[in-house]
């Protein structure tokens, strides 16, 4: 199984960026899946969550209304649109897989792609 997250950069305080996150190996549109981040000395954190289908998706807080997650099954394709981007959204962003759907615990998943670095410059 692989998970191949990419997208990241340097983007300024206001902007966008789009990630996606391609899946081998594994049934994707079996799988729930999720974006979690982690900024420097912090512990890793839930961002955002999608169902099996992409029907329902979940947010943390911190992004509601500035993140949408949404997956292409037929691409085994997930991706997280950011808008709006803040300083506090610097983090490196992972994707994973979780045989449970919309779940925010780090342990449900399964499995993780490396990460890719987001930097928002004020």
């Amino acid at each position: 199984v692989q998970l191949q997250a990419s997208g990241g950069g340097l983007v300024q305080a206001g902007g966008s960026l789009r990630l996606s996150c391609a899946a081998a190996g594994l049934t994707f549109g079996s799988y729930g899946m999720g974006w979690f981040r982690q900024a420097p000395g912090k512990e890793r954190e839930f961002v955002a969550a999608v169902s099996w289908s992409g029907g329902s998706t979940r947010y943390a807080d911190s992004v509601k209304g500035r993140f949408t997650i949404s997956r292409d099954n037929a691409k085994n394709t997930m991706y997280l649109q950011m808008d709006s981007l803040r300083p506090e959204d610097t983090a490196v962003y992972y994707c994973a897989a979780s045989g449970k759907a919309l779940t925010v615990v780090p342990t449900a998943y399964y499995y993780w792609g490396q990460g890719t670095l987001v930097t928002v410059s004020s």
